[in-house]
């Protein structure tokens, strides 16, 4: 049975607290405690106030209905949250929690007290949250079996090899064709060297040859 008065610290309305508790007593999981409650109260008439507790697993949001015969409640999970914020405003403060996906929810009228220690028991428990979750996905990266290659040929170890002697690229020289002049002094030197003509028949020829030019 959870206990009123640890909920009354702070000038919450005592029939709110206890209309809600006696309903969350029920909707609390076995491992799951309730942390904080804030009630609204509005600048006017504040006969139905809403109420939001906080616990180490969500965030639960408790609505009166039906002139205060029924209670509505609507519950977010830790990590449905985004984040958590809140404003304090002329009259009271507005409370805001950002989900993962879909509108913010905001809670206004919510006394400065009972604001700032909302937001700081929903910071804790999501910022713990958001530890074990980190911690988790650690211990799942640590634990992960390395990838394994089917069929793998295991490789012999390399030997040092000698370093390749690369050749310079050889470079042939392209000669003009000889001209026609050219091929017949050589061909003229060619038969005087194998003395198939005499001396005075070359000098004879060659001179022809030059004065052709």
């Amino acid at each position: 049975m959870i206990l009123i008065d640890r909920f009354l610290s702070d000038e919450q309305d005592p029939k709110a607290v206890e209309r809600v508790l006696s309903k969350l007593n029920d909707m609390l999981t076995s491992d799951e405690e309730l942390i904080y409650m804030a009630v609204q109260k509005k600048p006017a008439v504040n006969l139905l106030p809403d109420c939001i507790a906080v616990s180490n697993k969500r965030i639960f949001y408790c609505e009166p209905g039906n002139f205060g015969i029924t209670m509505n409640f609507k519950d977010i999970s830790w990590k449905s949250i985004k984040e958590i914020s809140f404003k304090e405003e002329f009259f009271g403060s507005k409370f805001i929690c950002v989900p993962q996906h879909g509108e913010n929810i905001i809670t206004e009228y919510i006394p400065k007290v009972q604001a700032r220690k909302l937001y700081q028991a929903a910071y804790e428990q999501l910022e713990n949250f958001k530890e074990q979750l980190r911690q988790s996905d650690l211990e799942e990266k640590r634990y992960s079996p390395s990838p394994v290659t089917v069929n793998a040929v295991a490789e012999e170890p390399a030997l040092a090899k000698e370093p390749e002697v690369i050749a310079a690229p050889e470079f042939v020289s392209q000669e003009e064709p000889e001209d026609e002049t050219t091929l017949k002094l050589r061909k003229l030197k060619t038969l005087y060297d194998k003395q198939l003509i005499t001396q005075e028949e070359y000098e004879a020829k060659k001179a022809n040859i030059l004065d052709a030019l």
